[in-house]
């Protein structure tokens, strides 16, 4: 639905992002973020940014630079996937 907050089966799987980020430090993370809105893309908007913010700050608290965060909110462009989702991909750059 429209809910924000984090599930504990989110923080475990952050949890392993963060040390694949600590154990390289080139290595970046891309938070994108989905929400279906019901209808309302504006609505799907908001709440995709809330959830990829979430994502990002709980990153930050297990010690990822915030600049090494980029967060993509896109709404209701979700594809085939879930509808209400965030998908975090690492990379180096």
């Amino acid at each position: 639905g429209d809910t924000t907050i984090l599930p504990d089966s989110g923080r475990d799987i952050l949890d392993r992002v963060a040390a694949v980020l600590d154990g390289n430090p080139a290595a970046r993370a891309t938070v994108r973020a989905y929400a279906d809105g019901g209808g309302d893309a504006n609505q799907a908007r908001r709440t995709s940014l809330s959830r990829a913010l979430s994502v990002r700050a709980y990153l930050i608290d297990k010690g990822v630079a915030s600049a090494r965060i980029d967060v993509r909110a896109l709404g209701n462009q979700y594809g085939d996937g879930n509808k209400d989702r965030v998908d975090v991909v690492t990379s180096d750059r």
